[in-house]
């Protein structure tokens, strides 16, 4: 402590004996001065999520995830700056009937139309590039708003697939161990798509997904926002159970079917796992023939040949 500081704080010192205020402390010239703790990945404008379940879910700060989009271009996705390529053509399609049930009135209306969980019969199909996909798309549109949900709580890849690290996420909420959900979610340089991650992985998913608080979290976000698609990566439906749980839940499910490779035995057993949805959409992935495929008479094939996809 130089002379200075020394003299400073004894003269504090004796005003304070005197009842006399102590000064205001001076910042030194060139000292730095306090910075405020980062929240997340970076700063972001605040963000309001409903309250379900005796959770909070106030309003603070988001957290934002930088996606690199020339990576997702590189890898044959949909990205907002390439909007005619063939892929985000493709995506149009598979959208427009989701979005049409979602915003249904009157009655052609879907209970919970806007809470859409994208799946498949076996891993390896391309569920999550479909999801990822799909909510990349259906953010584009001008009048909705998308979260994308990892809901493979077992094998988490929608992070991976968009190039981001692992975070706290949906099993984290559920279990306790976060009581703010806006902690979770990221926000991302998409426009109007954020992220729920699947979370810490957790011995009783199943039983979690199960809920109450589960259940009212799902109608919280289904109702809370009129503008926002909810899309659910969830595991295989033949793999584990998880995944006819979250099915109850919601008003369409997408399920994607590889070509050449599932058979219709496979694909009847797995939609008699969710018969309680009531609309089923399909989607032929990883076909090699041009246009609407017809290889098991519904979804649709694209390109020349296929692609690299992850589960």
């Amino acid at each position: 402590m130089s002379l200075i500081e020394k003299a400073a704080q004894r003269l504090d010192q004796l005003k304070q004996a005197s009842g006399e205020p102590a000064d205001e402390p001076v910042v030194q010239p060139g000292a730095a001065t306090p910075a405020a703790e980062p929240v997340g990945l970076a700063a972001n404008q605040s963000s309001e999520v409903p309250k379900a379940g005796g959770h909070t879910f106030s309003r603070v700060v988001s957290r934002v995830a930088q996606i690199d989009l020339q990576r997702l271009d590189a890898l044959g996705m949909v990205t907002p700056d390439r909007p005619r390529s063939s892929t985000a053509e493709e995506y149009r399609v598979i959208k427009r009937p989701l979005l049409r049930n979602a915003t249904a009135t009157g009655a052609a209306k879907v209970d919970d139309g806007n809470l859409i969980m994208v799946t498949s019969a076996l891993p390896g199909e391309g569920k999550t590039f479909n999801a990822v996909n799909l909510a990349i798309s259906m953010a584009m549109e001008l009048d909705y708003t998308v979260l994308l949900v990892d809901a493979d709580v077992s094998r988490p890849s929608v992070l991976r697939q968009l190039g981001l690290p692992p975070e706290k996420g949906l099993m984290d909420v559920l279990a306790g161990d976060v009581t703010d959900l806006s902690e979770v979610l990221l926000r991302t340089n998409i426009e109007k798509l954020s992220i729920l991650p699947a979370g810490m992985p957790h011995q009783r998913a199943t039983e979690l997904l199960a809920s109450e608080s589960m259940t009212r979290l799902l109608e919280q976000m289904a109702s809370r926002y009129p503008d926002r698609i909810i899309i659910f990566d969830s595991p295989p439906l033949l793999v584990t159970t998880e995944s006819r749980v979250v099915a109850t839940h919601m008003g369409q499910i997408v399920m994607v079917v590889e070509a050449e490779r599932t058979t219709h035995a496979i694909v009847r057993q797995a939609l008699a796992t969710i018969e309680s949805c009531p609309i089923k959409l399909m989607v032929l992935n990883k076909s090699r023939g041009q246009g609407p495929g017809s290889y098991y008479g519904y979804g649709y094939g694209y390109g020349d040949a296929p692609r690299e996809q992850a589960a």
